[in-house]
Order: C-alpha cells, then structure tokens, then sequence
C-alpha cells in the first residue's frame, strides 16, 4: 500500500522568500493578524510561527544589508535618523 503524502510541517517543503522587503513585512504582520486571532487549529499555529521566524530572519538581513550600506557611503559612521 503507498504511502500517503507527508501532513507533518517538518517533511513539508518550504515556501519560498518573498521578492522584497516590503512583501516580506506585509506577509509577516497579516500572519501575525492570523497568529494573534486564535482562530487557527494548532498545526497551523505551529507551520505559522516557523514561517514567520523565517520571514522576520529575511526582513532582519534585509535591513542589516541596507545599514552596511549606509555605513559605507557614510565613511564607516552610522548617523542619527532625523526624521525627515
């Protein structure tokens, strides 16, 4: 008899990054919505928390990339934001 297709988040594949910081955060904070809303059965709840590790490590490298950037073109000193 086959076996059926593997339910378990951990044999499942991933999902891919998203293109851009932007559907990065946008993804996260509508999992967040779904996490914060207890409407989701707890398998989910688990497959969600790992996906949004996943997106907040993305959006956090993202981010880092961008201040080293800065840092760069800035001569080696971070400046305070002003808020602008």
């Amino acid at each position: 008899m086959p076996k059926a297709a593997p339910t378990d988040p951990v044999d499942a594949p991933a999902a891919p990054l998203p293109a851009t910081y932007e559907t990065a955060l946008a993804e996260l904070e509508s999992l967040v919505g779904q996490l914060e809303s207890g409407q989701m059965p707890l398998d989910q709840l688990l497959t969600g928390y790992q996906r949004g590790a996943v997106l907040l490590a993305f959006c956090r490298d993202k981010l880092k990339a961008v201040e080293d950037q800065i840092q760069v073109l800035d001569g080696g000193q971070l400046k305070p934001w002003s808020g602008a």
